[in-house]
């Protein structure tokens, strides 16, 4: 390049290289850009060393998706659970979900569910991620999933109890 050509802000492309502009605007589908960015990502890793920003990402790993996987599944059987439970005598211990179980079963179990699946996605954007500066992220969504699993061992246990013997 000449300084001619670099005052003026413009450049030869090297001989082989086409105008990249000319090709279709991705934009324009963005249904299309989203299933070839979802099935071809290009970013895996971050773009710079310690860049830890929850942009800075096209692809997770399968482990979180199999981790946010059981967690959605442990908190539909939880919503299960606690209904068939609720119907045996119990009562909810939970004062946020107590006034929505003593209503409609269906919106409990929306919103029970749909709270878990917001926090567990946003827990698996941030997994590579520290929280309060030292705690990893995906230490957290492995504890949401030992609790899960802990809640759930124990409602089977009170409806064992509950059942007539």
């Amino acid at each position: 390049m000449t300084i001619e050509s670099q005052s003026q802000g413009t450049a030869t492309p090297a001989e082989g290289d086409g105008d990249r502009r000319r090709a279709s605007d991705r934009r324009k589908e963005p249904l299309r850009a989203l299933l070839h960015g979802s099935f071809n990502p290009r970013r895996r890793g971050s773009r710079r060393d310690g860049e830890r920003s929850v942009s800075g990402l096209d692809w997770h790993h399968p482990q979180w998706l199999a981790v946010a996987m059981l967690i959605v599944l442990f908190s539909c059987a939880d919503a299960f659970l606690t209904l068939t439970l609720m119907d045996r005598g119990a009562y909810e211990v939970n004062p946020l979900m107590a006034p929505l179980v003593g209503g409609s079963a269906l919106a409990f179990a929306m919103v029970k569910i749909g709270l878990t699946s917001g926090g567990v996605v946003l827990l698996t954007l941030l997994a590579r991620m520290k929280a309060f500066g030292r705690l990893p992220v995906s230490l957290l969504l492995y504890t949401v999933l030992a609790g899960y699993g802990v809640l759930i061992a124990y409602e089977f246990q009170l409806l064992q109890e509950a059942l007539p013997s």
